[in-house]
């Protein structure tokens, strides 16, 4: 198995939409805007997530939006307090870089945000999903809380938004290059070379070709990353368990045993729990299992599945 790199931050999507003239097409095709050149356009990324801004404007804005942009490969609730965690810094920076004054009688005007999740994952999600700040609050939005932030998630995978699709053609292409790698690893099982033939195979259709040609081999470490990094965590931690057995000593064992058995419990849930709230009775059957080769293969099968019904239809033989 290739070995991840956990300290590798970009992923698929960054790598595509980094460059200038296909981000700035992907913005014009959200904000049915006309902007032609890229080399005005200013990318900053603030861990997993990018910002724009447009030389010689008021900041690192566009017409005095602040655009925040980040991509999902899973589902994840929590996008609305990472943002806010985003935008707070980036406007504490604008506030001194604008020499604002918080504490004056004037109102300090700051740009508006807007905040785009671009999610592909393999959980069913509708082309268009509102994430709220407010329902991570005890009591939710009936609390009443006096904070807000929405994300606006986008379901990129093929066939949704088709409209923004057809607006943008590489966000289209990869949303076909994507689907592609997916259905040759589900046929052959075999990652490296199924997404070896998937840029291939694209490049030949002239899907996304010109990117692929260029930085196919940092396509395929982007890929592999992505695709084994739930098998390597589960990974590591069999490894920590293999260790404690080699020490030989009764307790050890027992303890190294017994925790090796948790975390493969785990691992197995979480990548379950991609699809969405695990069945109680599903739950309690991966969590009684004691034998460790079913565990481990109930991991690979996880990792593998394309729904929670999938799982359970071939766990059991």
């Amino acid at each position: 198995m290739t070995k991840v790199n956990k300290k590798y931050k970009d992923r698929l999507f960054r790598l595509v939409f980094g460059d200038r003239r296909r981000l700035l097409d992907l913005y014009n095709a959200l904000n049915g805007s006309h902007y032609e050149d890229p080399d005005a356009l200013e990318i900053t990324t603030l861990d997993d997530a990018v910002y724009l801004s447009m030389k010689n404007d008021l900041s690192f804005l566009v017409n005095g939006v602040l655009n925040l942009y980040e991509h999902q490969s899973t589902y994840n609730p929590n996008m609305p307090v990472r943002g806010f965690f985003y935008l707070a810094d980036v406007y504490r920076k604008y506030v001194v870089e604008h020499k604002l004054n918080l504490y004056g009688s004037r109102l300090a005007k700051l740009p508006s945000p807007k905040y785009l999740v671009f999610y592909n994952g393999r959980k069913e999600e509708p082309d268009r999903k509102i994430l709220r700040l407010s329902d991570a609050f005890q009591g939710g939005r009936n609390a009443e809380p006096c904070l807000e932030l929405c994300a606006v998630m986008l379901n990129i995978n093929l066939g949704r938004n088709q409209e923004l699709m057809e607006r943008c053609r590489t966000l289209k292409e990869y949303a076909q290059f994507v689907d592609r790698v997916r259905r040759m690893i589900a046929e052959t099982g075999a990652l490296e070379s199924a997404v070896d033939c998937a840029v291939e195979d694209c490049i030949r259709d002239g899907i996304l070709e010109n990117f692929l040609s260029s930085h196919r081999a940092e396509v395929l470490d982007v890929i592999l990353t992505d695709y084994n990094e739930q098998e390597y965590i589960a990974m590591e931690r069999e490894e920590a368990w293999e260790e404690g057995r080699a020490e030989g000593l009764t307790e050890g064992l027992s303890e190294g045993l017994s925790e090796g058995l948790s975390v493969s419990r785990e691992a197995i849930l979480d990548l379950l729990g991609e699809f969405g709230e695990v069945p109680e009775e599903l739950r309690a059957r991966i969590c009684a299992e004691s034998d460790k080769e079913t565990l481990k293969r109930w991991t690979k099968l996880a990792a593998k599945a394309e729904s929670l019904e999938d799982f359970t239809v071939k766990y059991g033989s």
